[in-house]
């Protein structure tokens, strides 16, 4: 991964946003409701265009793997399927796409929960089959729009220990939008 910058002159209420991620880098986005930072995460994924500045990314080979707030499972599928879901899309074959979703599953301790559907996992089981997902591209960037915010301290600590002994093993840039300066 290249430098990623986003210079977007739009009006948000803490001004433009002027921002540079380097490879490897973890940068935290922290901040009132409203003030941009999801505008900024969504600018960083080219999920919207800035109506001023500009989002300046790596070649269009990168990977970026998104994690939103609320953990987004097709209701239908199970845990596998889920994370198998974009790397199916990206012309992964099947077969390579289901055993590498069953190591990120595995890298965020649901090994065992690999055919459990949405509606049979706790929300930090779900979170974690969300952040499992957005792993199993192997990221160049990572994106996280406050994706513990609504569980239990005890879970979010736990998975904001988990995605960082993920990053040592294999760093790579995430940007982590939160409300909790912690």
């Amino acid at each position: 991964l290249d430098q990623v910058v986003v210079r977007y002159g739009g009006r948000t209420p803490l001004g433009p946003i002027d921002l540079d991620v380097a490879p490897s880098e973890i940068v935290a986005l922290v901040g009132a409701s409203g003030a941009g930072k999801s505008t900024a995460l969504r600018l960083l994924a080219g999920l919207e265009i800035p109506a001023e500045g500009s989002v300046t990314r790596p070649d269009a080979t990168d990977r970026t793997g998104f994690v939103f707030q609320s953990p987004t499972l097709m209701p239908w599928a199970d845990a596998r399927t889920n994370v198998a879901l974009p790397l199916e899309l990206s012309g992964v074959p099947a077969a390579e796409a289901r055993r590498r979703a069953d190591e990120a599953l595995a890298a965020v301790g649901l090994g065992a929960r690999t055919t459990a559907r949405p509606r049979q996992l706790s929300g930090g089981m779900a979170m974690r089959v969300s952040l499992a997902r957005a792993l199993s591209i192997q990221p160049d960037l990572l994106l996280l729009d406050e994706p513990f915010a609504a569980l239990d301290s005890i879970t979010r600590r736990g998975l904001i220990e988990d995605l960082h002994r993920l990053w040592s093993a294999r760093p790579f840039a995430a940007v982590f939008v939160t409300h909790d300066v912690e």
